[in-house]
């Protein structure tokens, strides 16, 4: 029984073809029994086989969870990093698509917010307790060890990557130059996906290599952004039970901005005449509502 432990479900192994038939070839378990010998079907074959040939093959339980094996093992080792797609969601964790014939188990305790099946997300391959492949989404430090000092980047710049991790302080996007980008939770209008593709504006470069950034619009153009959003809600709805006097609290929650920014945003509407306020309301002017953009 010892024996068949080592031969169990999600395991990368190389094993003896016993015998091949129409069907496939037959992998010996190594038992003594024919009858626990591992079926290898012959669509599961990247390659032909013989009686004989030593295999590597990724074992795998089937719908009537049998161990079944496939020549299509994981497309990466033991200990590295990837970005696999989320396949499917449990409620003990999630399965992901690391190349094999199966997705590999990612346990609840390894993951980085909810991973959503058909999301992409960092992941590192290893081997459990268990002696089975499973996926953890915990890849900070070998991130932070594969990753290199920013050069040759200026504050301004925009650089594309992919969040991989987000804790009290913010969001930490590795970007496709291999730099780490930090970006505070004030400088997100709206919160990312752990393994969301995003593009950041580079705000700050420290002296380590490592950069600070922003998902928001430099203020001049985030100021006729807002405006923009906020007249648009005007013109569908005439008028609207905030002005600059609202919560902060409130004024995030309706329009994922900051009260700095929504009152920078009404004060160019009323420079420009589209609205005014009255007794904690917002309204548009009826002789502007045909208007369609901002002057």
């Amino acid at each position: 029984m010892s024996e068949m432990k080592k031969y169990g479900p999600s395991r990368v192994v190389t094993m003896r073809v016993s015998r091949v038939n129409e069907v496939g070839a037959f992998l010996d378990a190594e038992t003594g029994s024919t009858s626990d010998d591992i079926l290898l079907h012959a669509s599961q074959q990247t390659s032909p086989v013989k009686e004989g040939d030593s295999v590597e093959v990724f074992l795998y339980l089937d719908p009537k969870r049998r161990l079944t094996a496939s020549m299509r093992t994981p497309k990466l080792k033991e200990g590295q990093i990837a970005r696999m797609k989320v396949m499917n969601v449990i409620r003990d964790g999630a399965f992901l698509d690391v190349g094999a014939e199966r997705g590999i188990f990612l346990p609840f305790a390894g993951m980085r917010g909810r991973p959503q099946v058909g999301e992409t997300v960092w992941a590192k391959l290893y081997t459990d307790k268990s002696g089975r492949l499973a996926v953890t989404m915990e890849v900070e430090d070998e991130l932070r060890r594969s990753s290199k000092p920013a050069a040759g980047v200026k504050v301004g710049d925009k650089l594309h990557g992919s969040v991989y991790n987000i804790n009290e302080s913010g969001a930490f996007l590795f970007t496709d130059e291999r730099y780490i980008v930090h970006i505070a939770h004030k400088e997100m209008p709206v919160r990312p996906k752990v393994g969301e593709e995003a593009t950041v504006r580079i705000t700050y470069i420290r002296e380590d290599g490592r950069l600070n950034g922003s998902f928001r619009e430099i203020k001049e153009k985030a100021i006729l952004t807002d405006a923009e959003n906020i007249l648009k809600i005007l013109k569908e709805r005439g008028k609207m039970p905030y002005d600059d006097k609202t919560s902060p609290e409130i004024i995030s929650r309706k329009f994922q901005i900051s009260k700095a920014a929504f009152k920078r945003a009404l004060g160019h509407l009323l420079k420009e005449g589209h609205i005014e306020m009255r007794d904690g309301w917002t309204y548009i002017k009826e002789n502007r509502q045909e208007r369609n953009s901002l002057g």
